[in-house]
């Protein structure tokens, strides 16, 4: 009788923009390429990015992540991650440029896995985007919404303009620009943002208004909420 060796299983295929999976299918090959950085399924289909420029993605992105970093040491209960996987839906698993969220002891509404992922919808999501053709807009923006993402910040860079989206009645409406030149979260008081001081990253500028925020009576009960 002759013996057979054992098959071996097939090696995973790596990940490559246009394939279409579901989560789990994206998970496991995402999990066999550690070198890859990024890598996000976005309505059943695998978006890779490329390599990120400097002032185009990189020096935006960092000044995006100070003004939310600063609201964030100020607010307890709350929570900010930078380029975190999100586990939405069988066929969303986005790498949000970053994401502020409510602790879920605080009452927010997504959770830590046992493997240590986002599961469900933060708070807030933000996305540095090229331009307003890109992915953002599109496809990544309706999954946000049916997934109930409160707020959704979507910074054009080439254009040059920051649409901050607001969930109410099952649609992103875009939030005000008051007469300061203002938006202001209405999920998390006193996140105010200063639209063209950050588009022109003057983000001395920024801060001021943020403390402006974080010093109105609507922060202070925010924490005081978050505290009991």
């Amino acid at each position: 009788m002759v013996k057979t060796p054992p098959q071996q299983p097939l090696p995973l295929p790596p990940l490559e923009s246009g394939d279409r999976l579901n989560r789990y299918q994206f998970e496991r090959r995402y999990n066999a390429m550690p070198h890859l950085r990024k890598a996000e399924l976005i309505e059943g289909v695998v978006y890779v990015p490329a390599a990120r420029r400097f002032r185009s993605h990189a020096q935006p992105h960092g000044n995006l992540s100070g003004w939310l970093g600063n609201y964030k040491v100020a607010t307890p209960g709350i929570e900010l991650g930078i380029e975190p996987t999100v586990r939405l839906d069988l066929d969303n698993e986005p790498q949000p440029d970053a994401v502020l969220l409510i602790e879920e002891q605080a009452g927010g509404q997504s959770r830590l896995s046992e493997d240590d992922y986002i599961e469900g919808a933060p708070e807030l999501v933000a996305e540095i985007a090229a331009s307003s053709a890109a992915i953002d807009l599109g496809d990544k923006k309706r999954a946000y919404r049916r997934n109930g993402i409160r707020e959704y910040i979507v910074w054009q860079v080439f254009e040059q303009k920051l649409d901050w989206f607001y969930l109410q009645e099952g649609e992103y409406i875009l939030l005000p620009v008051d007469e300061d030149g203002v938006i202001k979260s209405q999920v998390f008081p006193g996140l105010w943002l200063a639209v063209n001081d950050l588009l022109a990253g003057n983000m001395g500028s920024v801060l001021a208004v943020l403390q402006s925020g974080l010093a109105a009576p609507e922060h202070t009960a925010f924490v005081q909420q978050r505290s009991q």
